[in-house]
């Protein structure tokens, strides 16, 4: 039971990492490279989509990598998990205190009601989501560690 957890938590955390990683460097040159208002109208809508998911995904990844420590405690292996856990808890601090805001106003955004300095708070959170996703790779990379 306990491989099974170590395993699904490593696979839940990786794809989530996956997701992040692909916004970070793809989607978003993407959305950047759109002409017009389409970009922003793409990171708009990807921001109701993904503000929608994450923060579950985020939560669960957290949760289980807290359960997989706990079910560990001082057997080899558990300070790379609880190493993880501390760095999931950093991204889901990041999320609350500096993504979420950021994404909560431009997911409204349309090209009529954005504010002047829309594409400086989408650098920032662009910025910033970099950060998280280094992050994130972090605790995957501490859990797969963990797990072999």
């Amino acid at each position: 039971m306990l491989h099974a957890l170590q395993v699904f938590t490593t696979v839940i955390v990786g794809v989530m990492v996956g997701v992040e990683f692909c916004v970070a460097v793809f989607v978003n040159a993407i959305m950047n490279a759109l002409p017009g208002d389409n970009g922003q109208l793409g990171r708009s809508h990807g921001g109701r989509l993904l503000g929608a998911v994450m923060p579950f995904w985020y939560f669960t990844s957290l949760g289980l990598a807290a359960i997989w420590a706990v079910a560990t405690w001082g057997e080899q292996g558990s300070a790379l998990v609880v190493t993880a856990v501390g760095l999931l808890v950093v991204s889901v601090l990041m999320s609350v205190l500096v993504l979420v805001p950021i994404n909560n106003r431009g997911k409204t955004w349309t090209p009529e009601n954005r504010p002047s300095d829309w594409e400086q708070q989408t650098r920032r959170w662009d910025r910033y989501h970099y950060l998280r996703v280094a992050v994130i790779v972090g605790a995957f990379a501490f859990l797969v560690g963990a797990l072999v």
